[in-house]
């Protein structure tokens, strides 16, 4: 593995969603990210490429509820940088794996704790999913058209944008804290809190005055009609976001309309009867015929693609966004690193296929891993 972070180790409690993506960002950028999961469980759904999230480390199944498997986890914790887990509040610690015994052993290390609600707080320990959670944090309710129900991003905003990179992101600056200082600590990233901070440009025209609480009739929400997405004749979709007034001449002259024929750009009375006819012209034309008028024009126009299209799209393909492993297609690490690129690599399929092989290079005496196997604390 190449990348900005070679040389650094991390343990990671298996778990699903925001810690396993952390985890990957932190392996594809050259992090030796070691996974425990769950004896004779398969790492990678039992497929090649079956779970992606698990790519570029290896997995060793361990049964945490033994005492030798939670010892072997501390002895793991004593030569790594970091440690990252998704249990609830609490859960560690009754393992034996909290911050206290893991820092006891390795004062340097950096203990990351994903949660959704956070480690402490009247909800810290209740149940949730990724819409609970960007729902309190104030995320949820303004993704929607106006007079409709809100709209959950699948879990895109919770799980991983204010959950996996910011976790991710909190356990780096705490690494390189740590070059510095000497001295570990815990890194509290909670969900809610992360979908909170995804808001702070929306705070921002708030405290400004020129956003209404109100779904659907703001400039970035579909209030617009140059921040809209507009359906083609052959069912597809063109997203536009015409938003500065040069880009919006362009969008205007590319629909075939003269500007002095329009109500002013940001005229908001007039903005659903500019919706109506804007979409009435869309709706004349294909989306390969929209995205030929479009496309060597600054109007901020594009065709709307599935994820089984965007791949081949001539840009997205030219800069390699996407690449095969496996023989499978799926998202190219980021970001770019100029001078130490990253580099993903398939990670494993079935756990503790190379247990011992593992163990060796984190310095664990064969003894002891045979020893483990023996008890069952080890697959």
């Amino acid at each position: 593995m190449a990348g900005p972070l070679s040389g650094v180790r991390i343990v990671e409690l298996g778990g699903i969603g925001p810690v396993p993506y952390a985890s990957m960002l932190l392996a594809d950028a050259g992090a030796d990210v070691l996974r425990i999961t769950r004896p004779h469980a398969p790492a990678g759904l039992g497929t090649p490429g079956g779970d992606l999230l698990l790519r570029s480390r290896t997995s060793i199944g361990v049964d945490l509820k033994r005492p030798g498997g939670a010892a072997l986890v501390l002895d793991l914790v004593a030569s790594a940088d970091a440690l990252v887990e998704g249990f609830r509040p609490g859960v560690a610690e009754s393992l034996g794996l909290g911050p206290e015994p893991c820092l006891a052993r390795n004062r340097r290390l950096v203990y990351g704790r994903m949660t959704g609600w956070g480690q402490e707080g009247p909800m810290a320990n209740a149940a949730g999913h990724d819409i609970n959670y960007i729902a309190v944090a104030g995320a949820l309710w303004p993704l929607g058209r106006a007079s409709e129900r809100p709209v959950p991003p699948m879990n895109l905003v919770g799980d991983f944008g204010g959950g996996g990179m910011v976790l991710a992101f909190g356990v780096v600056s705490a690494l390189f804290e740590a070059a510095r200082s000497g001295e570990g600590q815990v890194v509290d990233s909670a969900m809610v809190d992360g979908a909170a901070s995804l808001l702070t440009m929306l705070y921002s025209f708030r405290h400004m005055g020129v956003w209404e609480d109100r779904r659907g009739v703001n400039t970035l929400d579909t209030g617009a009609p140059f921040y809209e997405v507009y359906e083609t004749a052959d069912g597809g979709y063109m997203a536009v976001g015409a938003i500065e007034p040069q880009f919006y001449a362009e969008l205007v002259r590319g629909l075939g309309l003269e500007a002095a024929d329009l109500p002013a750009q940001m005229d908001r009375r007039h903005w659903e009867e500019t919706k109506t006819l804007f979409a009435g012209l869309f709706a004349a034309k294909t989306r390969a015929e929209w995205t030929v008028i479009f496309a060597d024009v600054d109007a901020c126009v594009t065709p709307v693609l599935s994820p089984a299209e965007a791949p081949a799209h001539e840009h997205v393909s030219h800069r390699q966004t996407y690449v095969e492993l496996d023989g499978v297609v799926q998202p190219a690490p980021v970001p770019r690193f100029g001078r130490t690129p990253s580099a993903a690599a398939p990670g494993d399929y079935v756990v503790g296929a190379a247990a011992d092989a593992v163990l060796d290079t984190w310095g664990i005496p064969a003894a002891v891993a045979r020893s483990l196997h023996e008890d069952g604390a080890l697959a």
